[in-house]
């Protein structure tokens, strides 16, 4: 990925690379939000409000309602009654996959910067570095494609539909939904996601021509010369 080219090109494309990742974990692993309803009870026309506040993870199934601090809603014990859904693996795969990418991100500009002769001069090297890319390329696209329908179902569990599964909603208590929290920044993660996904794919094209694969002839040639092309035309 970062090997193959020499001078600021290289820096410029392994810098946009950090930075989308950086992106795509704090937009999803830095979220919290909350889900309110509006709560009435038979014997008291007032309303109240319980909260059920979560992020990541998103183990929904973990989330229970809360009244207010020393506030009886209805004579219901809301804390015994929690969302619904798990999407803590798909949500941890994206982020723990960015995190990843970062980190190495950050390893092969130092290397890069310390050690450019030796890697422009190893065949080796640049073919793994050809199919680290393929890899992370694939990896991104699955990793943003799972996370985008984890929070398709995350902003349906935490929406209208959840009034219909709390049990005291459906007996003695009158809810009406009230609010969620703006996952604007969880639609920038899939976004970045998507986003690093090109920029890796697009990059595949530039490492492949550094390799054998593309020009086995000249790259043979150019090591036997002393990493000298031979003039076009021979």
């Amino acid at each position: 990925m970062f090997f193959a080219f020499s001078g600021k090109p290289t820096r410029i494309r392994c810098q946009s690379r950090k930075i989308a990742s950086i992106f795509a974990f704090a937009t999803c692993g830095g979220f919290k939000g909350k889900t309110e309803i509006q709560v009435s009870c038979p014997k008291t026309p007032e309303n109240r409000t319980i909260t059920a506040a979560f992020g990541y993870p998103f183990r929904l199934n973990q989330v229970a309602f809360q009244a207010p601090p020393g506030v009886n809603v209805c004579d219901v014990e809301w804390r015994d009654h929690v969302l619904i859904g798990d999407y803590s693996s798909s949500a941890q795969f994206y982020v723990t996959f960015a995190v990843f990418v970062f980190l190495y991100c950050m390893a092969a500009l130092l290397l890069y910067l310390g050690y450019t002769s030796l890697y422009r001069d190893s065949r080796k090297l640049t073919m793994t570095d050809f199919v680290i890319t393929l890899v992370a390329t694939f990896l991104w696209l699955v990793s943003t494609s799972a996370w985008a329908k984890a929070l398709t179902d995350i902003k349906i569990a935490t929406g209208p539909n959840i009034v219909r599964e709390l049990g005291p909603c459906n007996q003695r208590v009158t809810c009406h939904f009230g609010s969620v929290t703006s996952m604007g920044s969880l639609n920038v993660s899939v976004i970045f996601g998507f986003l690093n996904m090109i920029l890796w794919g697009g990059n595949a094209w530039f490492v492949y021509k550094e390799t054998s694969l593309h020009s086995p002839s000249n790259t043979s040639a150019s090591h036997g010369q002393g990493g000298v092309p031979p003039p076009s035309g021979i």
